[in-house]
């Protein structure tokens, strides 16, 4: 809700404006720098917060769960979801995962090949992922 609340607001339509054309930004008398420490300051916040609702859910934390492949797998979420969408990562997050649950139980030794694959078919295919697939189905007219 924090997240779709900041979107919508005047700060996250300058965040966007940002993203599309910091020149502009600039040009209209706003200092794109103090956007950017800001909003990552934010997002540092609410890493930190997870971090700490996680601990309490898996009930045990070590540095294995800070390895490379837990961020790679994080941006796969968002690939396959749906990039620069809210609900895209976390659709992403339930599809991805459920896969993992399969594919580690039937075939566990072709799972990084079936990640990968996935990525790759989704940044070719499907650039807005899974949202964008949606959403087309949803603009198609019915017959």
């Amino acid at each position: 809700m924090f997240a779709r609340w900041l979107v919508a607001s005047k700060f996250g339509r300058v965040l966007q404006a940002i993203r599309d054309a910091e020149s502009r930004v600039m040009f209209t008398g706003y200092d794109p720098l103090r956007y950017k420490l800001t909003i990552w300051v934010v997002s540092a916040v609410m890493c930190g917060i997870a971090g700490a609702l996680y601990v309490p859910q898996v009930g045990i934390i070590n540095p294995s769960e800070m390895s490379p492949a837990a961020s790679i797998e994080i941006a796969i979420w968002a690939a396959v979801g749906g990039r620069g969408t809210l609900v895209g990562p976390i659709l992403g997050a339930f599809f991805v995962n459920g896969a993992k649950s399969w594919f580690t139980q039937a075939f566990p030794e072709f799972w990084l090949y079936f990640l990968g694959a996935l990525f790759i078919a989704v940044t070719l295919f499907l650039p807005q992922g899974i949202v964008g697939l949606l959403r087309g189905k949803a603009k198609e007219p019915r017959a």
